[in-house]
């Protein structure tokens, strides 16, 4: 299994680890629920090291993205970042990822973890621009620091002032008195925060810096089975459940980042043009359980009379709501919101309600 900057210490911490995307990765320290309500109301801290940096340079690289991503690039700018996804040529999707607008001829893309290898291959062979690709996945560090408390500790180690970067920006600068580091106002547990990103021999010196600034605040590490609860509350799409080969970005309510502008020709653009225009047979949705029971990856959606209209792709308990929720794809009448079906939980047919994400308000 590969390894993090970090991982001797999610040992030495007690992490229950686990095998990730290839990396040997911390599940939990404390607890599912109690690491995600450190993040719901103080500030949390996640190793995400495992995921890939690409970066894309020259006269061409605007071109390359425009022609491989779903969103448009062109107006993306400098100092912004943007949720994306790659379109692959049978209607689904090789990834979805973040965009972030570096110079006026470099750029950033940001991947997942289990898809280093397949995405990197699909951007070599779809440079047919000739844009400068950089793989610098194994070179990179970078930690999530999540939570309401998150700008108030970050803020102690760095002359950048954070309040002044917005939602999906960022400025690279000096943190924790390493330089070149990239802060980020993103994240994927809708609680607010930033993500850094920085070089491997700075990992270090930037972990002990943000424990320690942390203290007051009761600062905790999280693991990824709370990331995977906090981001499913928000509604958010993870890659190989809700995403994946087979499934559109249409279909996955991606329409916003599906981006169908003069000059953009786009992998697969007719097809999602299509799909837009008349229809798809399947569309995913968020419901939480009227009735009690947790829904899980992979089991059925019913109708009143049993039939098969569609299966759930995450499901949790939500800590917040303590209730069943979940997302799915279903038939396109059901996914309305106030829509009733039932999942099929252990031979029980489960009532649920189609609601608008995110569950955590």
């Amino acid at each position: 299994m590969k390894t993090t900057p970090f991982t001797d210490v999610h040992i030495a911490l007690g992490a229950k680890m686990h095998e990730f995307a290839g990396y040997n990765m911390p599940i939990e320290y404390t607890g599912i629920i109690d690491e995600h309500m450190t993040v719901v109301n103080g500030v949390g801290v996640f190793d995400v090291s495992h995921m890939g940096e690409f970066w894309v340079k020259g006269p061409n690289a605007l071109a390359f993205i425009q022609s491989i991503t779903s969103n448009d690039a062109s107006v993306l700018p400098l100092g912004k970042a943007q949720y994306t996804c790659f379109p692959n040529d049978k209607g689904g999707i090789v990834d979805d990822l973040l965009v972030y607008h570096f110079e006026p001829e470099k750029y950033l893309l940001v991947v997942n973890a289990g898809n280093i290898a397949k995405d990197w291959d699909w951007c070599v062979s779809h440079n047919t621009v000739g844009a400068e690709l950089e793989n610098s996945s194994d070179r990179t560090g970078q930690l999530a620091i999540q939570g309401p408390k998150a700008v108030e500790v970050l803020q102690r180690l760095t002359p950048v002032d954070l309040s002044s970067i917005p939602y999906y920006s960022f400025v690279t600068g000096e943190f924790a008195g390493c330089k070149n580091v990239i802060i980020s106002n993103t994240g994927y547990t809708g609680a607010g925060g930033f993500e850094l990103y920085f070089y491997l021999d700075d990992a270090m010196t930037i972990w002990n810096a943000i424990f320690e600034a942390g203290k007051p605040e009761g600062i905790k590490p999280i693991g990824l089975g709370a990331r995977d609860t906090l981001r499913l509350e928000m509604g958010f799409c993870l890659y190989g459940n809700d995403l994946d080969d087979t499934t559109s970005p249409i279909e996955a309510g991606l329409g916003w980042i599906t981006k169908f502008v003069d000059g953009k020709d786009f992998t697969n653009r007719a097809e999602l043009e299509r799909q837009k225009k008349e229809g798809v047979t399947r569309k995913l949705c968020a419901f939480e359980l009227v009735d009690k029971g947790i829904p899980r990856h992979g089991y059925e959606i019913v109708d009143a009379e049993d039939n098969v209209i569609g299966v759930v792709t995450s499901g949790t308990m939500s800590p917040v709501l303590k209730k069943g929720v979940g997302m799915g794809y279903v038939k396109p009448e059901y996914a309305k919101v106030g829509s009733e079906f039932f999942v099929k939980v252990r031979n029980r047919n489960l009532k649920a309600q189609v609601v608008k994400a995110p569950f955590r308000k």
